[in-house]
């Protein structure tokens, strides 16, 4: 599970307005080798950068404040006991538990598509956080995508799940600039900024006074983004290297 999944599921059996009734993630099982399997199969090599990227920034906590981190994984170890793991989120099964819970709202972070065999079944409707800007970076990895491409800042959408990919009604959005920085400082301001966001949408969704707008067609020109390639992650490495070079030369 990603620190920032693992950050919102914390948020939400901890937070005074809010009831955790159970939680369900699509992966064989817990622990590091589940999670290299996991990802071996959707990325291939790829997985080792990623794992890596997820160490660091493990270690950079800890070395932060390794009391604060103790203290966080505690946290975390007691919201884990109401999730579950599942090979298939959309199994007969899984959903036949999600009926029993009755949720008022279902919350994801960084799951599968989703069928509408499951996100209709929340009384009001399922909530979806997106990492980047809609409509004009949609599909995977979009943060990565608005740097490499760019542009000034990097979005965050707080959206109500529908049948497409990053299609849904906007509740809640944001951005943050991305300027010289590199991808992971980049991200962990998405990832914060996030957080607040989809307990914001999550409350006004509750209490009646969540706003939704329509996303319009995707612009000309832009493209589904999928997850990039060994080649896209040293352009990118070399453009950041070579700038902040240049800054500090000058």
């Amino acid at each position: 599970m990603e620190h920032g999944a693992k950050r919102f599921l914390v948020l939400l059996a901890e937070h005074p307005e809010m009831e955790l009734v159970g939680g369900f993630s699509e992966t064989p099982g817990r622990g590091w080798h589940h999670r290299l399997g996991n990802l071996w199969g959707r990325r291939g090599l790829f997985a080792l950068p990623v794992l890596l990227q997820e160490g660091f920034g493990w270690l950079r906590r800890f070395l932060h404040s390794p009391v604060d981190v103790v203290r966080f994984e505690r946290r975390l170890k007691r919201a884990m006991r109401k999730v579950q793991t599942v090979p298939d989120i959309h199994a007969p099964e899984v959903l036949a538990q999600v009926r029993l819970l009755a949720p008022d709202i279902g919350a994801i972070y960084g799951a599968p598509v989703l069928k509408p065999d499951l996100f209709e079944i929340p009384r009001l409707g399922t909530l979806g956080i997106h990492h980047g800007r809609v409509p004009d970076y949609r599909g995977k990895k979009t943060t990565f995508w608005e740097i490499f491409n760019g542009e000034r800042v990097a979005g965050v959408t707080i959206q109500r799940v529908n049948k497409g990919i990053d299609t849904g009604e906007i509740v809640r959005r944001g951005e943050v600039e991305i300027r010289n920085r590199g991808y992971s400082a980049v991200q962990r301001d998405v990832e914060a900024l996030g957080l607040s966001l989809f307990e914001e949408a999550i409350l006004d969704l509750y209490h009646g006074r969540a706003t939704f707008t329509l996303q319009g067609p995707r612009p000309a020109g832009t493209r589904l983004y999928q997850q990039p390639g060994p080649m896209d992650l040293l352009r990118l490495w070399f453009r950041t290297f070579s700038r902040r070079l240049g800054l500090k030369q000058r």
